[in-house]
């Protein structure tokens, strides 16, 4: 007998297997909006490229200004060419907020305009010695960007060929992208954001039952460029209705703030760009109680969200974050089964509240 897929599980894994860098998220873009479509009353892409499904509620007169804008970003950690040196080597910096052993030494992908081309992310020998800057910071395990190259084995007219220039975006490659299975866990690069995106059309699939109870019309909407300046999450709450966002994360699993691996969705209370509504934080507690989870409350001082983004700018009044318990976040990151699921119920319940 075969074992039945998980087409939530199925769903994630070709989330996990899209690039999607901040400004260039094609791929993402394209399962989220054809997952997205069937499940709302209507779906686009806006011109700042997110991804917008709307469910409405079932008073069709009810005010604008009470809707609800659900936000999870597409856009992943990656590097960006700095410089294409005489002899093809790539220099990279962050895109996002990613430092080296984020990567590690690895393969990657490097988004040309015209072909996508494979390369290796190298710090070099690690036979180097202290003589050289580049060894001395290898050795010490303190790497840095300019101790960075990517391997082409292009010349760099080739490279120029291809349209690979300063602005091109590198990413993990493919071969590494698959999802691993630890125990009761799931592992991989980008669960940021990716389980959260999983989560919220999850979400999209609980409320079709629950649309009777649906007293307010709900934006879905797949933000771009979270990890570099929140600029999707700025422009949709600029444009689309409702004074309420919920952004949708990871959350960190840490003894600092008093989270623990689980699927008890985390309830964020405020982060580096502002403490979120305590009303929203209340209620989307609530939520989770009422799903039978025990919700962990946690100040996430090195943190921000799209939520907490746009309402420290002054274009949404209310705001909270609903994110799911991550190990290794920004890494290779843990989440354990059951917990998108957790996440996406609670979601439910709290809109349809």
């Amino acid at each position: 007998m075969h074992k039945t897929e998980n087409p939530a599980s199925t769903l994630l894994t070709q989330l996990l297997r899209a690039r999607g860098p901040g400004g260039q998220e094609d791929e993402v873009r394209a399962i989220c909006l054809e997952s997205l479509t069937p499940l709302c009353d209507e779906a686009w892409v806006d011109q700042a490229g997110n991804v917008v499904g709307l469910i409405k509620g079932k008073h069709s007169d009810a005010e604008p200004a009470g809707a609800v804008k659900v936000m999870a970003h597409m856009d992943e950690i990656a590097m960006v060419v700095k410089r294409v040196e005489a002899d093809g080597t790539l220099r990279v910096t962050a895109l996002g907020g990613a430092n080296p052993v984020n990567f590690g030494v690895c393969p990657v992908d490097i988004l040309g305009d015209t072909r996508i081309l494979p390369g290796v992310l190298s710090f070099g020998s690690m036979h180097a010695t202290s003589n050289t800057a580049q060894g001395a910071d290898v050795l010490s395990g303190d790497v840095h960007w300019n101790d960075v190259h990517v391997i082409t084995r292009c010349t760099a007219q080739a490279l120029g060929e291809h349209g690979i220039r300063p602005g091109s975006r590198v990413v993990l490659s493919r071969h590494w992208r698959e999802p691993f299975q630890v125990g009761d866990a799931i592992a991989a690069h980008f669960l940021d954001d990716r389980a959260p995106i999983a989560a919220v059309l999850h979400t999209a699939q609980l409320l079709a039952s629950r649309r009777e109870a649906l007293a307010r019309d709900v934006y879905l909407v797949f933000t771009t460029l979270e990890e570099e300046c929140n600029a999707g999450a700025m422009y949709a709450a600029s444009t689309l209705p409702g004074d309420t966002t919920i952004a949708v994360e990871v959350g960190p699993v840490m003894q600092e703030y008093g989270t623990r691996l689980a699927v008890d969705p985390i309830i964020n209370t405020g982060d580096q760009k502002g403490y979120y509504t305590r009303a929203v934080v209340n209620d989307l507690a609530a939520a989770a109680e009422r799903c039978g989870y025990s919700p962990q409350y946690a100040l996430l001082v090195d943190f921000a969200s799209d939520a907490s983004a746009v309402m420290s700018n002054g274009t949404c009044a209310r705001a909270g974050c609903l994110a799911i318990p991550t190990e290794n976040t920004h890494g290779y990151e843990l989440i354990l089964d059951g917990a998108v699921q957790a996440c996406a119920a609670t979601l439910a319940e709290y809109l349809a509240a």
